[in-house]
């Protein structure tokens, strides 16, 4: 899990962003490293030469766009000794020639390396700070030294280095010699690189990209040169690699094996359902009627404003400022919890519990849904039995709709209350925040929170409190597989595919407004289902698309509540956490219909027609001013950037 840790400045700061680490586990040939190597590594960074051609153009506007560039070639030349082996300066007379874990690079000497360090060096006094000149003077101090140094062609380096005994079969080979070597040559502690703070959240990221990359060289780098093995003498050092974990050398091993790759079968070709799926008319289908009893929210206790997420950008991200996210998205900022994922369902649950005046052990049913859990034994629906007490219940299970996840667990429990007769909880939990990695588009869209709901039968001839229910699932297989987690390309951290999520999300809201369009308003009221709802309160997804969406299926922006500018996506707890945040705001001040459209990962989708009573909503704010605190004080931290065609669209 790729968690967030807080500095002692109090900014949130994500290691995994700064510091490159790929999941090997998931690896099984060359080529599917290279293909993730291309991704993180080549694809955004200059080599050396196009660095050069834009000095010399005049193409740099500012030092903070050279350093940039700098950087980015930096961690592309160091791509593979940087995820896959442990760099130790050893005396050459120590070094084991037979084992095959230790290695020796092969290196090239840099072409005209000279030309362009000079040339770098000459054009930064040259171009003009972009922010602050004292600190990018001291970034660039930082940077300069690793590449002006640099002593081989980053482009020729493959990811498997010989072993000492293959490199001293080729006579030729050149390989690092240290002249002298000082195991004390200072290096940043893990703390020093967390603990950077810059006003400017870009100087921020890039000065601990510098500090990163210094300790790649852990050595006096003007004391380098390239040696030949047969001129290597007992006493000089070089440097040796190892695999830096178990996971890499397990990969070495399967490449040694030979091990084939798997490759999924073809998707068939999606055809639609031979006839429509029908609504489900609560009130006409089923004997008991359900009735909200309560509702309760947990909001994450960290706040991450965009500022912050610019203040970790990842070495792989294209540069985006926090107003484009903002734009792009309509998100401020997202809540990230410290909590676990368990301890945030377990608080929704005992707060919407209370709310109820309902027991434990009145409880005839406990769904959990939620897309984040790693939970699989127990479920965390029978985890949160074990919790709160529970002897026996009829029903505990998780449901995996995610950002559907509301409304399917709504539905299941209505169907379950003709069972049991007796409440049913249902809670609604994510914790994203651990689970994205360095994956830009990722970051920039999900929090965490938890939100609960116990649903139990109506009074004897009372109404119950929803209308309407529907559910649905699956489309092209682009559709289904639109967001994944794990994924094996990504490290195995969540990933968003921008456009399938929007076409899969539009087909579904444009149904479900046909679909209510023609259903007729309740209670003998004139017009359509449609016509009757008071508020729609839809996951969360992403602000700008949702409204474009919903624009284009005939609604407008005023008739949608959203809160996911403070929280944002927060998948199958972004339905109810909204509708909390709406009685907490005073949107809703009295009984209201709400239409609540979710739609999502695996091309899932479901709504409920309901009826909201602030009454039963347990308004928290602890969670939220604690959150703004934190915000107003110091400022959290995630990061932004890349294609923005990726954020859904």
């Amino acid at each position: 899990m790729n968690a967030f840790v807080l500095n002692r400045h109090g900014r949130m700061v994500f290691p995994s962003n700064i510091m490159p680490e790929l999941d090997f586990s998931t690896l099984e040939t060359l080529e599917q490293l290279d293909s993730v190597i291309r991704r993180d590594f080549e694809t955004k960074a200059p080599s050396g030469t196009e660095i050069l051609d834009k000095v010399r153009t005049g193409s740099y506007a500012t030092r903070y766009d050279l350093m940039r560039d700098l950087a980015l070639n930096l961690f592309w030349a160091n791509r593979f000794s940087i995820t896959m082996y442990d760099k130790r300066p050893t005396r050459w007379g120590d070094v084991p020639r037979s084992r095959g874990d230790v290695f020796l690079p092969v290196l090239e000497p840099w072409e005209d390396g000279e030309a362009k360090v000079s040339g770098v060096q000459q054009a930064y006094p040259h171009l003009p700070a972009r922010w602050n000149e004292g600190c990018e003077d001291r970034i660039f101090d930082v940077l300069f030294d690793v590449f002006a140094n640099r002593r081989h062609h980053a482009s020729t380096l493959p990811a498997l280095k010989p072993t000492v005994a293959e490199f001293l079969q080729q006579p030729g080979n050149l390989t690092f010699r240290l002249l002298d070597y000082d195991p004390d040559y200072p290096v940043y502690d893990y703390s020093d690189i967390l603990d950077v703070s810059e006003d400017v959240p870009e100087l921020e990221a890039l000065h601990r990209w510098a500090m990163v990359l210094h300790n790649q060289y852990p050595w006096e780098r003007s004391r380098v040169e390239l040696a030949e093995a047969g001129d290597l003498g007992d006493d000089d050092h070089v440097v040796a690699f190892h695999p830096r974990d178990r996971e890499v050398r397990a990969f070495l091993r399967r490449l040694h094996a030979g091990v084939r790759t798997r490759h999924a079968p073809a998707p068939r070709e999606s055809r639609p359902p031979v006839r429509p799926y029908p609504e489900l008319d609560v009130r006409r289908r089923f004997s008991v009627l359900p009735r909200i009893e309560a509702l309760a929210a947990v909001h994450g206790d960290q706040a991450c404003g965009n500022e912050d997420l610019i203040r970790n950008t990842a070495y792989n991200w294209s540069p985006m400022s926090a107003e484009e996210i903002a734009a792009k998205t309509g998100i401020e900022q997202r809540e990230y919890s410290s909590l676990p994922l368990e301890e945030l369902a377990l608080q929704a649950a005992e707060a919407a519990l209370e709310k109820s005046g309902r027991q434990p052990e009145e409880i005839g049913a406990v769904l959990v849904c939620t897309c984040t859990s790693s939970r699989l034994i127990p479920s965390l629906a029978t985890y949160l039995c074990g919790q709160l007490g529970m002897h026996q219940v009829y029903a505990a299970y998780d449901v995996i709709a995610a950002c559907a996840g509301m409304p399917y667990g709504v539905a299941d429990a209505v169907r379950m209350l003709q069972e049991v007769e007796r409440p049913v909880l249902v809670v609604c939990v994510e914790k994203f925040s651990d689970k994205i990695g360095n994956v830009r588009t990722s970051r920039m869209i999900f929090g965490d929170g938890a939100a609960a709901l116990v649903v139990g039968p109506a009074p004897e001839g009372a109404d119950g409190d929803i209308d309407y229910m529907k559910t649905y699932a699956s489309g092209p297989a682009s559709e289904v597989n639109s967001i994944l987690w794990p994924n094996p390309e990504f490290d195995n951290n969540i990933t968003v595919f921008g456009p399938q999520v929007k076409a899969l999300a539009g087909r579904y809201l444009a149904q479900m407004i046909d679909e209510l369009g023609a259903l007729p308003a309740p209670d003998g009221r004139d017009g359509s289902l449609m016509d009757a709802i008071d508020l729609i309160v839809p996951h969360q997804a992403n602000k700008t698309m949702v409204i474009q969406l919903a624009e284009r299926a005939g609604l407008t922006a005023d008739q949608l509540y959203f809160n996911i500018e403070k929280v944002g996506n927060t998948s199958s707890a972004s339905i109810p956490l909204a509708i909390h945040d709406a009685v907490r705001d005073g949107v809703i001040t009295e009984p209201v219909r709400v239409f609540a459209p979710g739609f999502g990962a695996g091309a899932v989708a479901g709504y409920a027609v309901m009826r909201v009573d602030p009454a039963v909503v347990a308004v928290s704010t602890s969670s939220v001013t604690a959150s703004s605190d934190r915000a107003t004080s110091a400022r959290a931290t995630t990061s932004a950037s890349e294609d923005v065609r990726e954020a859904f669209g």
